[in-house]
């Protein structure tokens, strides 16, 4: 992990609010992400967690506030151009392409950044068959890094839990992004598969050069790996800091664990739970 505070954000999230019906989601949340870190973003469930990965990624558009991505306002862009600009994520729930084999997962996302003709497809002449084979060519290297190149040709459905959610993280990266967006990446692994998944996302993270926010119930997961934590609680920044800050901080105890203002004097809920 390499805190950069002291560069240019290459996200930031200013006074952003998201209304569904008049119910708030998010509520004026400020968030700059600095380059090359690992953000986390907690909360409890309903939070606003969620829905601020939507706003970032295009997959919802935001009631007000502005969103800024290496200086270009994205805030009314859809899905499509804000990943051609380099943002991807995963979800909570898994959406590969389950008909499709390991190797298509991939491929498909690195076409994002391949441009065919017309012609070149119609006619398979040589230009689009040498796009092809060094698409795949990739692909696999690809694959191979995450340690999948075994799965290229099984069908994506049919791994195990934890290596689903590998091809996912996987498949987001061959889209060239510097921003990745983890949405629950532990959701459903044992603390085995957990520990993994934290030496991978390091490793991920040095390889790519990249900048990544990390939505995580998995405190010791977060605690672990984050160099910056936002905390949301009812859609409003509830805490900012250092893992060690959050840790300690009285509001985050209260959030997560439900102390009341009437019991505070007497409860005194260890900081490790968080």
């Amino acid at each position: 992990m390499n805190a950069s505070s002291t560069s240019a954000p290459i996200l930031s999230v200013s006074q952003l609010t998201k209304a569904f019906r008049g119910l708030k989601a998010l509520q004026d949340v400020d968030l700059n992400l600095f380059p090359d870190t690992i953000h986390g973003v907690i909360g409890p469930n309903g939070a606003g967690k969620t829905t601020l990965f939507n706003c970032l990624t295009g997959q919802i558009i935001p009631t007000s506030g502005t969103i800024t991505f290496k200086g270009k306002d994205i805030t009314k862009l859809r899905a499509p151009a804000i990943a051609q600009l380099g943002i991807a994520r995963t979800f909570q729930n898994i959406r590969l392409f389950g008909t499709m084999t390991v190797l298509e997962n991939v491929l498909v996302a690195q076409q994002l950044r391949t441009r065919f003709n017309f012609f070149e497809v119609i006619g398979n002449i040589g230009s689009f068959r040498r796009k092809e084979k060094a698409l795949t060519e990739a692909a696999l290297a690809h694959l191979d890094t995450f340690g999948l190149i075994g799965d290229a040709y099984r069908q994506a459905t049919s791994l195990s839990y934890g290596t689903q959610r590998r091809l996912e993280i996987a498949r987001a990266l061959a889209t060239g992004p510097s921003l990745l967006l983890l949405d629950e990446p532990a959701a459903g692994m044992n603390a085995s598969e957990t520990d993994t998944l934290h030496q991978m996302i390091l490793d991920v993270q040095k390889r790519f050069q990249l900048t990544i926010v990390l939505v995580e119930h998995d405190m010791r997961l977060v605690m672990g790996l984050c160099d910056q934590i936002t905390v949301l609680s009812y859609g409003k920044v509830l805490a900012e800091g250092k893992p060690e800050s959050i840790r300690q901080n009285t509001q985050v105890i209260e959030s997560y664990l439900g102390v009341s203002k009437k019991r505070k004097a007497n409860a005194n809920p260890p900081p490790a739970t968080i």
